[in-house]
């Protein structure tokens, strides 16, 4: 099981704060650090200092980290446009050495379009598979050639598909709890398939829909990685879990049944629940920031016994 730290700067962190979460993440031995795409808080967090943007946060997190993958779950469809994407993104693979991954979704908070002004359009799924084709149309097409799309959404002539990322392919992600169009969505254009905040059981019944329809694409299932999002809440005794749950407004009995919460050998437990649903990567939410010593409680004691 791949464990990589999962965070939500929209409900207060700063991109010094973020820095610092991420070279711990790269000296705990996590795999990777992602970040949600977010431009306000949600629940009563007062956001404080303010939001942070996925993109810009991870160029800089490319250039102060060596070893960690560095991505989003998930960058929505609604806040940039598909080519303007594509660049970025392949710019900062380019700036980490070719350490990126890009989950896309379509985007659903709506307000926070209207708190910044961002159109947040019906045909938001229809608008995410053209967006999908154009980021990984730009990105496949060999240099020296131009590629041209046109959708109903978006229209693209004669671009040079430039630049390049680092890396031959950069790893895509696309997740939900759709039954249908998700997985389809998941079949074509996904190296890994991620459903957040799930039980084991809705786990496997949505990882076989995606098994399903990648076989109905032509697709072998094992070519995509599975993967889950799971807020986590790990303490030595009881009364740690109970500090950690209190510090992110959450219940511990409601932790322990929807996420990772408990002692170490109570998470490592359910993660072999979420390995027999057929995941090998989970991406643990990290709520409170600033309490590096429960990453470094996981790494010694959640993800040593899972190596």
């Amino acid at each position: 099981m791949d464990l990589r730290i999962f965070t939500e700067p929209q409900q207060g962190a700063s991109y010094d704060t973020l820095l610092t979460v991420a070279r711990a993440t790269e000296d705990l031995g996590f795999d990777a650090f992602f970040r949600s795409d977010h431009y306000l808080s949600m629940g009563s967090a007062d956001g404080l200092p303010g939001p942070t943007d996925a993109w810009i946060t991870l160029a800089g997190l490319a250039r102060e980290t060596k070893r960690i993958r560095l991505g989003t779950l998930m960058t929505a469809g609604t806040f940039r446009l598909p080519g303007v994407l594509a660049i970025q993104v392949a710019q900062v693979d380019q700036m980490s050495g070719g350490r990126v991954e890009l989950g896309l979704g379509a985007g659903w908070f709506e307000e926070e379009h209207r708190a910044y002004g961002i159109p947040f359009p019906k045909e938001k799924f229809a608008r995410l598979e053209e967006q999908l084709a154009i980021v990984t149309g730009l990105w496949s097409t060999d240099t020296g050639k131009s590629f041209s799309y046109d959708g109903r959404y978006y229209q693209l002539q004669d671009s040079p598909a430039l630049p390049k990322p680092a890396q031959r392919k950069v790893p895509v992600l696309i997740g939900g709890h759709g039954a249908t169009r998700t997985p389809r969505l998941a079949a074509q254009y996904a190296d890994e398939f991620n459903i957040p905040f799930a039980s084991p059981e809705d786990t496997e019944r949505q990882f076989g829909r995606v098994r399903a329809a990648a076989e109905k694409a032509g697709r072998s299932p094992g070519d995509l990685v599975y993967s889950n999002a799971l807020v986590v809440c790990v303490g030595r005794d009881d009364t740690e879990v109970a500090r950690r749950a209190a510090a992110i407004g959450r219940e511990v009995d409601e932790l322990k049944a929807n996420g990772l919460a408990g002692s170490p050998a109570e998470v490592v437990d359910k993660l072999g629940r979420y390995a027999a649903a057929g995941s090998s990567r989970v991406y643990l939410q990290v709520l409170d920031l600033d309490d590096l010593d429960h990453l470094e409680l996981i790494s010694a004691q959640v993800q040593s016994q899972l190596n």
